[in-house]
């Protein structure tokens, strides 16, 4: 046995690590957490200062009797569990489940990145466990259990059973079920749009938008408005009244940070928050990347280099800075210690890796790459370009734009805003002649339902959470049934409604997002060695355990309301109703308990089975809640695909 023996969270970077350091160390996985909370009781003395009770979970007994073993014949310990909080936390629950010898010596190591000189660098300069690290992730854990297990039991006597409530989870919850009522209670208001098109006197057409009447902002509510100024227009003569030109730049995103990461992950590639963390995971153990739970936008001053060099040599000095562009310090909390998020070595672009890394991999490598990259490239200059048309009483402006560099768009790409719009050189005075006037009618839009995306962005506005808990908590409001993710928007569902009102009526600690943003700053305090946590979780708990005794005796039970439907149970031919469960709305016999008949809710999509041609494609929805498309024919038609199906047209 190797006398240096090296504890990280998971076999995969064992494996990359190891082959590193060399034959004089043996490197071995804690697969993650090696004590918890036990899940049977509560697990908090709290008449004891709030001492957590710890067991070694039952999952990890065989692999923490083969730690013992290696941490027994060693001769120098590393603990390099991740670099947060969670980490810290991890590197001291295996000393304290191993106590190490007298004569052992116990190091902790960290580093952002698994390549060979990071990882040398970090045994070279190990430190001691950051106990204050620890107690602000044993405070997280120690809260989120208090009002689990405080809250939970309260919604199973008052709504139902195996119901639950969390810190983070709840806000979370709240802020989707406002934005629903937010859009059921929207009223719609009718716009018109007016524009021209019209022709310079070179020939070239341009297409100009009205934008003032009578020297004030155009407002067309009606469509007898409508027809009355396109009436006027028709009869106008057109004359450029006034041209205007400047020059824009466009500076490049900050490098990703977590939450950030998620977003561009979602709308550029269409993957979960979830999906996002598992592939970045893969790419970081594997040494591709650095890691992916970070809230600074920091770049090494290594990496700036070789992205100053890389840019230089493969896109021209132009692209290039004089000076690294430094990104400001956003969230309280971000550790300007750690960095961003960044391939380790920016000369491998993602052409090099193609064969190398799955195809989930490439292309969220090929992202960071991109963001990376594109931090450190000059700014992209435009000519913005506008003329003004008048047309007897009313104004209509054309705009346009042009590239004048493309800077960092070189490498990331341009946005539909920042597309070439080229107009032609016209002088005031100029006359146009009228081609075409175009009146549509418009309507507001209520508010967009959050996507998982734009929900990430809303609880890092309002300082909820931290880079390591947006994907779970997604994950738990949905696997809970409180939310479901269709066409790729969370929507809320009976239950969920239902559980956050209560919450909020009753518990608004709970769901008040200015609260959960305070909490986490005194998390952050306890991080910084500026306040114990034991007086934290007090000042936290026993307003909590008053308020719950007493609404306890005070809340009156829950009514689920029933929703009947037209259709008839196939078994004694009741009606059918709609139903709440942990997976969402079900159709039950309205006979229960005498008749126990179920069956889901099923979307049809207007598609014939491609593999039976007698049945119609329907949604249905996965025990996680993922969609997927079915013959309604089943089990007489088994058709299954993940794809949503597509009524071909009658040209096809």
């Amino acid at each position: 046995m190797p006398k240096n023996l090296v504890i990280v969270e998971s076999p995969a970077k064992a494996k990359t690590i190891e082959k590193y350091l060399g034959r004089d160390y043996k490197v071995l996985a804690s697969y993650g957490h090696v004590r918890d909370l036990p899940k049977s009781k509560l697990g908090i003395d709290i008449e004891h200062n709030f001492e957590p009770q710890y067991m070694i979970p039952r999952g990890s007994a065989k692999q923490m009797n083969a730690l013992k073993k290696a941490v027994g014949a060693a001769q120098t310990i590393f603990l390099a569990t991740d670099l947060d909080r969670e980490g810290e936390a991890i590197a001291w629950h295996i000393v304290e489940a191993i106590p190490p010898k007298p004569d052992q010596q116990v190091k902790r190591i960290t580093f952002s990145e698994i390549t060979e000189s990071a990882i040398k660098d970090a045994v070279s300069h190990p430190r001691d466990i950051d106990q204050h690290l620890v107690d602000a992730q044993q405070a997280r854990r120690v809260l989120d259990r208090l009002v689990g297990y405080s809250l939970s039991p309260v919604l199973w006597k008052k709504i139902r059973y195996g119901l639950s409530a969390g810190r983070v989870q709840s806000v979370a919850l709240k802020l989707i079920v406002d934005r629903e009522r937010e859009i059921e209670a929207f009223q719609s208001e009718e716009y018109w749009s007016i524009s021209a098109n019209l022709v310079e006197p070179k020939g070239t057409e341009i297409t100009a938008e009205l934008t003032k009447i009578d020297g004030k902002k155009a407002a067309v509510s009606d469509q007898k408005t409508a027809d009355s100024i396109r009436s006027d227009l028709e009869s106008a003569a057109f004359v450029v009244a006034d041209t205007q030109s400047r020059e824009v730049r466009k500076n490049p995103y900050a490098p990703f940070i977590t939450s950030t990461l998620q977003r561009d992950s979602y709308n550029r590639l269409g993957y979960s928050t979830r999906r996002t963390m598992t592939v970045a995971q893969g790419l970081y153990e594997a040494g591709f990347i650095t890691y992916m739970r970070t809230d600074s936008t920091n770049l090494s001053a290594q990496a700036l280099s070789q992205a100053k060099s890389y840019i230089t040599k493969r896109f021209g000095k132009e692209y290039a800075l004089d000076k690294p562009r430094v990104f400001s310090k956003k969230a309280r909390g971000a550790q300007e210690a750690h960095e961003a998020i960044r391939p380790t070595d920016v000369t491998k672009s993602p052409e090099d890796l193609t064969g190398e890394l799955s195809a989930d991999q490439l292309k969220l490598y090929r992202l960071i790459w991109q963001r990376t990259l594109a931090s450190q490239m000059a700014a992209a200059r435009y000519q913005q370009n506008g003329i003004d048309i008048a047309a007897d009483r009313y104004i209509l402006r054309a705009n346009g734009r042009e590239v004048l560099f493309d800077g960092f768009t070189k490498i990331y790409g341009a946005s539909k805003q920042e597309e070439e719009r080229i107009l032609p050189t016209l002088s005031v005075g100029d006359k146009l002649e009228k081609k075409e006037i175009i009146t549509e009618q418009h309507f507001t839009q209520p508010p967009a339902r959050y996507s998982e995306a734009t929900l990430v962005k809303k609880l890092e506005e309002e300082g909820v959470g931290r880079p390591s808990t947006y994907a779970p908590t997604i994950s738990t409001i949905i696997s809970r049934g409180y939310v479901l993710s269709e066409e790729k928007r969370l929507v809320p569902q009976q239950i969920g409604m239902i559980v956050s009102d209560l919450l909020s009526a009753n518990f608004d600690f709970v769901t008040d997002a200015k609260f959960t943003a305070q909490m986490e700053d005194r998390l952050d305090d306890i991080a910084d060695g500026k306040t114990q946590w034991q007086p934290v979780v007090a000042d936290f708990y026993k307003p909590m355990e008053k308020l719950v005794e007493e609404k306890t005796n005070t809340i009156e039970r829950v009514q689920i309301p029933v929703i009947e439907t037209d259709e008839k149970c196939e078994l004694c031919g009741k009606t059918m109703v709609i139903k709440s469960g942990r997976f969402g709305q079900f159709l039950a016999c309205s006979g229960w308990p005498d008749c126990k008949n179920t069956k889901p809710i099923l979307k049809k999509t207007g598609v014939e089975c491609p593999q039976c041609h007698e049945g119609e494609l329907v949604e249905r929805k996965t025990k996680k809640g993922r969609a997927f498309y079915g013959c309604n024919r089943y089990p007489d038609c088994d058709y299954a695909t993940w794809t949503r199906p597509k009524k071909e047209s009658p040209t096809d």
